[in-house]
């Protein structure tokens, strides 16, 4: 299984890796073995995609900062070199998150443009879905007149997301979005997005019809969207509508896709914009801020606690986690409190992209069995359970196994391993309860599931 995000890197992640295994073992880092390691680390960086002039000072600059450096008794030449890569990368990226800018008086405008087929259209309704989370009130505009799906697409979005949709399929694209904005004062909505207008490739006619709108609405933001599986394509692209626009920021949309990551690493260094956001899947979720150093941290696989921390904060229900704290300590968890807990989990996002996030999941086989499957089989098999066997597990002898097996599709050896493992867990619970060495229970819950 490869992870979202991670996917896109993971090959570059597995390079970096191996090249770096090279200098452990060495008690200095030397000219020598400092320029063996950086070789490589162009070669896998070019080889990810990323430009050649960015490759070339990115790794200048780590040597420079490397040749000659003492290494601590407490640290490997190899574990310096990531430090160091790690620092140059996070400065390559942009080192600091970069915020959308508001209007104090609303209604901001934001102006998202870029190709047709670059997921700008459902970037969108992500975003709208994402400010809405915020606090904010969003109105979605549909300046996109030549292509018809693309107003319905819009549409489409904002009931998904609860958002009202601005649309007008006799007027311009730039009469449109002037409209937009007597309509979000008169209606309280404090935050404009405007969907504009993409080709498949930079024609003058999209520059100009964009460029006049940008003059008539004048935007509090332009977030310009890219494809990011489009490689160096993309950083052209964002060029030349940096030409034209001057936009404030980047988007990279399809980061859960399968390509080299070149892309996002050399974006910021040749267009000299951050990037915003990262769309990592398909889900209205799936949106996330661009941080340069938790993006640096899954490239070199180091995790993203940070990433996965605020999702868990997002979405799971606090009143029935301390309903849950409350059963714990009572030793009362039962098959329902699991499911329930299942549940919660998913409401993450894909597993993958949770897995994503935890420090060293890139060094797992590509086979390695974690994903949702596994959690639809688990849910499958307790929501065949009755009520009564899921509050008190002890009744489930082999006759009730079988019928669990069979409502589930699994095998009676599914159940009962479930069953197995899930006594385990009330183990733990009860030790906990009362009590017991937590950090070696802690340890143990880990290897449960």
């Amino acid at each position: 299984m490869i992870y979202p995000v991670q996917q896109m890197f993971e090959d570059l992640s597995q390079k970096l890796d191996g090249v770096l295994k090279r200098l452990r073992g060495q008690g200095k880092i030397s000219d020598a073995n400092v320029a063996e390691t950086l070789r490589e680390v162009r070669r896998v960086l070019l080889d990810a995609d990323v430009n050649y002039k960015v490759a070339k000072q990115f790794v200048d600059d780590v040597q420079a900062k490397a040749v000659g450096q003492e290494v601590l008794t407490s640290i490997t030449p190899g574990q310096l070199i990531v430090k160091i890569i790690y620092d140059e990368l996070v400065k390559l990226l942009g080192e600091r998150s970069a915020s959308l800018s508001f209007s104090p008086m609303p209604p901001s405008i934001i102006l998202v443009a870029g190709l047709q087929g670059s997921g700008k259209t459902t970037f969108c309704g992500k975003l709208a879905l994402h400010l809405k989370k915020q606090g904010r009130s969003p109105l979605l505009v549909a300046a996109d007149i030549y292509r018809p799906a693309a107003i319905d697409q819009l549409i489409t979005l904002g009931g998904e997301v609860s958002v009202p949709v601005f649309s007008d399929r006799t007027a311009s694209a730039v009469q449109i979005a002037k409209n937009s904005i007597e309509y979000a004062r008169k209606n309280a909505r404090d935050t404009i997005i405007v969907d504009t207008a993409g080709r498949l490739h930079v024609d003058e006619v999209m520059m100009k019809e964009v460029e006049d709108i940008k003059s008539s609405v004048k935007p509090h933001e332009i977030l310009f969207v890219v494809d990011a599986m489009t490689g160096q394509d993309a950083v052209n692209t964002a060029k030349a509508f940096n030409d034209t626009l001057n936009f404030d920021g980047a988007v990279l949309t399809k980061m859960d896709g399968d390509a080299r990551g070149g892309a996002a690493i050399s974006l910021r260094a040749t267009v000299g914009k951050p990037i915003k956001f990262l769309s990592v899947g398909e889900r209205l979720d799936a949106l996330e801020r661009f941080h340069p150093d938790r993006l640096a941290s899954r490239i070199l696989g180091m995790g993203d606690i940070v990433s996965l921390v605020e999702k868990a904060q997002q979405t799971f229900d606090q009143q029935k986690a301390a309903k849950l704290e409350q059963k714990l300590r009572k030793a009362q968890f039962t098959f329902e409190d699991f499911l329930d807990q299942l549940q919660e989990v998913k409401k993450m996002g894909p597993l993958s992209q949770v897995m994503d996030m935890i420090p060293g999941m890139n060094k797992l086989p590509k086979d390695a069995a974690v994903d949702d499957k596994e959690l639809v089989r688990i849910e499958a098999i307790i929501q065949s359970m009755t009520k009564k066997e899921r509050d008190n597990p002890a009744i489930l002898n082999g006759s009730r196994r079988r019928r669990i097996a069979l409502g589930s599709g699994n095998t009676v050896q599914d159940v009962n391993k479930l069953i197995k493992q899930f006594e385990q867990m009330q183990k733990m619970m009860r030790s906990f309860g009362k009590g017991g060495a937590k950090f070696k229970m802690a340890q143990r819950m880990r290897s449960a599931f």
